[in-house]
């Protein structure tokens, strides 16, 4: 019963393109919600037995101490939907009555989730900066498709380059990619990576996420060397990745060295159907002496993609100021 209600539930999660299931604990039970980019939506509400024995079920089968209810948990599996192939991540946590809840985290395979550009001309624009050395990060929520792009314009590229990945965890699984998982038990972070890398003489790395000082700095250290460093990180605007790095204690004077873009993005809702991509891509220039326009640019996509049709009123006025 629980295996056809965990089949139906990410059955019914991949159909919304959902980015996160959560498990949550409430008085008469449990509530199994979906979030997608329209918001989070209900699914289904369950008993506490069935609530829990789900639980039970993914923390077995994901190698998670089944019998630990208080402490956080991490753990990963892999799912086929339709026979496709779908990659978990899970985390629990006990709340004050040692209630425990379930989030978890659905990784799709860039090759089979449909990365469709509101502003088709963009892709090619990430493309061909692209061909540039340097430092290109994306930015965005979670959820944005960050790692989706990244990974798309690192298997364009790989077509003619050598491409290493240095990531915690490992998401997106890419035969074609050489993929180093941090470890930081067996002294393997992000630093440690990067030098063990740039023996194998990769044309571009792919660092999954720039969390802290010393990962901005190994990234920042591996775009100097003359590579092209693909990264994603969290920060509200494009140009606020600038004002994040600088936070992160990545001196100025790197910054305009290494940094070839900063790129923003959202998953939005189409008027029609089905979702797509908007991105702000800033270069050059504009980095560094920004203009209104500069500034204005995303406000201005998402009112041409309304005069346009492409978008309602309503994710016009959602999805505004970033």
């Amino acid at each position: 019963m629980i295996e056809e209600m965990m089949t139906a539930l990410l059955t019914a999660a991949v159909a919304q393109r959902a980015s996160d299931i959560y498990v949550l604990p409430v008085v008469t039970g449990y509530h199994i919600s979906l979030r997608s980019v329209t918001g989070v939506t209900l699914w289904r509400a369950v008993a506490p037995g069935i609530g829990r024995q789900l639980l039970t079920y993914v923390k077995f089968h994901a190698n998670m101490a089944v019998s630990e209810q208080r402490r956080p948990q991490v753990g990963a599996l892999t799912w086929s939907v339709a026979d496709t192939p779908l990659e978990l991540r899970f985390s629990t946590v006990g709340d004050y009555a040692g209630q425990e809840s379930l989030v978890m985290r659905l990784i799709y395979s860039y090759h089979t989730r449909d990365l469709d550009y509101l502003i088709p001309e963009q892709r090619t624009q990430l493309l061909r900066v692209a061909r540039r050395r340097g430092l290109m990060v994306f930015a965005g929520p979670t959820g944005a498709g960050k790692t989706t792009t990244m990974y798309t314009v690192a298997s364009h590229l790989a077509t003619t380059a050598v491409v290493l990945t240095i990531e915690d965890p490992v998401e997106i699984k890419e035969p074609r990619f050489i993929q180093l998982q941090v470890n930081p038990q067996a002294g393997m972070d992000y630093d440690a990576l990067i030098k063990v890398g740039l023996r194998h003489r990769p044309d571009v790395f792919v660092v999954g996420e720039i969390r802290d000082a010393a990962t901005a700095q190994a990234a920042v250290r591996a775009a100097l060397s003359g590579h092209l460093v693909l990264s994603t990180l969290h920060a509200q605007t494009a140009l606020g990745t600038l004002q994040r790095l600088r936070d992160l204690g990545v001196p100025g004077e790197q910054l305009r060295q290494v940094l070839t873009a900063a790129c923003y993005q959202r998953v939005l809702p189409r008027a029609s159907q089905g979702m797509a991509v908007l991105l702000d891509v800033v270069t050059g220039a504009e980095l560094w002496q920004p203009t209104q326009a500069t500034q204005e640019r995303w406000m201005r996509q998402l009112e041409q993609a309304q005069l346009n049709g492409q978008i309602t009123a309503a994710t016009y006025q959602a999805y505004r100021y970033g």
